[in-house]
């Protein structure tokens, strides 16, 4: 309960208007946008995306996931979500890691707000390199034109969650929410487990 007390929790999910949906604006037009937890470097957040992602503690993933699930249940601007999509990784580097974090964390959103989570409709079709030490326009140039819909019908007239692990500069995020505000008919929110201040 202590360490539940002291996560660093953002709490824009609240807000319409948030540092993280500020990141989109005129970007890519989204419904709504938020992130749970405050990104330092070497704070909590960062030992357990380290957990999370290299120690390949799956259970961290899940269980904020449900944690910020609830929260979001609770919130007007996330209420109407019918579907929890995380953002892909190339078969490739999901080999190589046994598992794709952002899909962790979108099954235990799904799990509380008890709507469908689909991990293989949205996929990544070529194998980029890490975004860690790109600016922001290679980031983007990095991830433009990489993903894919697979069955576009599923998601016409739907509200989508698009879940990643952590925002920098949106780009990962933005190029998957482009590709999914293009379908017909479907509103995108963005979510991610931590906002990383650039």
């Amino acid at each position: 309960m202590k360490c539940l007390y002291h996560l660093p929790k953002t709490n824009f999910h609240l807000h319409e208007e948030n540092p993280v949906s500020r990141v989109f604006w005129g970007r890519v037009n989204l419904h709504a946008a938020t992130s749970f937890l405050f990104f330092s470097k070497g704070g909590k957040v960062q030992k357990l995306m380290h957990n999370l992602k290299y120690r390949r503690k799956k259970r961290v993933g899940l269980y904020l996931g449900k944690l910020f699930g609830h929260d979001l249940k609770k919130s007007e601007l996330f209420k109407t979500v019918e579907v929890v999509i995380p953002v892909p990784m190339h078969p490739a580097k999901q080999h190589i890691r046994g598992f794709n974090q952002s899909a962790l964390i979108a099954q235990g959103i799904a799990d509380s707000m008890n709507v469908e989570v689909q991990t293989d409709n949205l996929i990544k079709t070529i194998n980029t390199s890490s975004q860690t030490k790109k600016s922001r326009y290679n980031r983007w140039q990095n991830v433009k034109d990489v993903f894919q819909v697979v069955d576009k019908k599923s998601l016409e007239g739907k509200h989508i969650l698009l879940v990643d692990d952590v925002i920098t500069t949106g780009a990962t995020i933005e190029s998957c929410a482009q590709l999914l505000v293009s379908l017909n008919n479907v509103s995108v929110s963005v979510v991610s487990l931590a906002y990383a201040q650039v």
